[in-house]
C-alpha cells in the first residue's frame, strides 16, 4: 500500500489521461457524461465524506517521470537509438497513451518491456495551500485563490444530485470509480467519483472541457484532480491541479 508523504505515488492512468490532451470541445451544445460504474448505494454520504471542507489544507502534487524512464533514455542513447523515437515515446507516456515498441530505439522488445512497465508518478511538491470552498446547504462552491490558477473557480457541486455545474453553463453527473474499473491500480484506490463535462454554445461563445476526480485512498486520504479547458464569452484558459488531503 502506498502512502502520501515525500514518497512518489504511481499515478493511475485514469488520472494521467486528464493531462496533456487536446483541448477540443464537443460540437454539441449538450453535455454528455457516460459512466463506467453505477453509483453505489448511499453514494451521497460517500461523496460528502470525500469533498474538501471549507479552508481545507491540501498538499500539492505534480507529475514526474519515473527513474525507469531515465534509465530507458540512457539505454537507448548507449545503443545509438533514434532520439526522435525516444521523444515520441516520452510524449505518449505524458499523454497516458499505450506505449508501443519502436525498432528505431535500437533495443530489444524484452528490454523495452522491462522499462515501460514503470509509468509516470505523482509526487508531493512540498507545497501546501488552502482551498477556497464554501458549503451552502447541499451546494459546494469552489472559488479561486493563490496557487489555484482559476482551475476550480466557479465550479458548483450539488451533493444531493451529484451534478457538477460550471460557470460556462454546462453540467454533468458523476460515475463511480472503483478498483475494478480503474485503469491502473498501482495506487490503492478504494472508491471514488469522476465527472466529465463537455459542451459549447456558439450563441454565448461559452464552452468547457472539465474532468474532476475524487479518489479515496487508505487512511482517509483523498486525491483531488481537476483538468479544465474553459471558453467564457470567447476568452479561453486551461489548467490542471492535483491535490491530496485527509478527511
Amino acid at each position: 500500500m502506498l502512502t502520501l508523504g515525500m514518497k512518489a505515488l504511481r499515478a493511475p492512468l485514469l488520472t494521467l489521461l486528464a493531462f496533456g490532451g487536446s483541448a477540443v470541445l464537443d460540437t454539441s451544445t449538450a453535455t454528455t457524461t457516460t459512466g463506467v460504474g453505477s453509483l453505489p448505494a448511499g453514494w451521497q454520504g460517500k461523496l460528502s465524506a470525500l469533498v474538501p471542507l471549507a479552508g481545507q489544507t491540501v498538499q500539492v502534487l505534480e507529475k514526474r517521470s519515473s527513474l525507469a524512464f531515465v534509465e530507458l533514455q540512457q539505454l537507448v542513447t548507449k545503443a545509438g537509438g533514434s532520439r526522435d523515437a525516444l521523444r515520441q515515446l516520452m510524449l505518449s507516456a505524458a499523454r497516458g497513451e499505450p506505449l508501443e515498441y519502436d525498432e528505431r530505439l535500437n533495443i530489444t522488445q524484452e528490454e523495452f518491456r522491462r522499462y515501460v512497465v514503470f509509468q509516470p508518478v505523482l509526487a508531493p511538491t512540498g507545497k501546501t495551500l488552502r482551498l477556497n470552498v464554501v458549503r451552502d446547504g447541499n451546494l459546494l462552491k469552489f472559488g479561486d485563490g493563490p496557487g489555484l490558477n482559476g482551475v476550480l473557480r466557479g465550479l458548483v457541486l450539488d451533493l444531493g444530485s451529484g451534478e457538477l455545474r460550471t460557470p460556462e453553463g454546462f453540467g454533468g453527473k458523476p460515475h463511480a470509480v472503483v478498483p475494478s474499473t480503474a485503469f491502473d491500480r498501482s495506487i490503492d484506490i478504494r472508491s471514488g467519483f469522476e465527472w466529465n463535462v463537455r459542451g459549447n454554445s456558439p450563441v454565448t461563445q461559452n464552452g468547457v472541457k472539465v474532468q474532476l476526480q475524487l479518489l479515496q485512498l487508505p487512511g482517509n486520504q483523498v486525491i483531488l484532480t481537476c483538468y479544465r479547458f474553459s471558453m467564457l464569452r470567447g476568452t479561453t484558459s486551461e489548467g490542471n491541479l492535483i491535490f491530496s488531503y485527509t478527511r
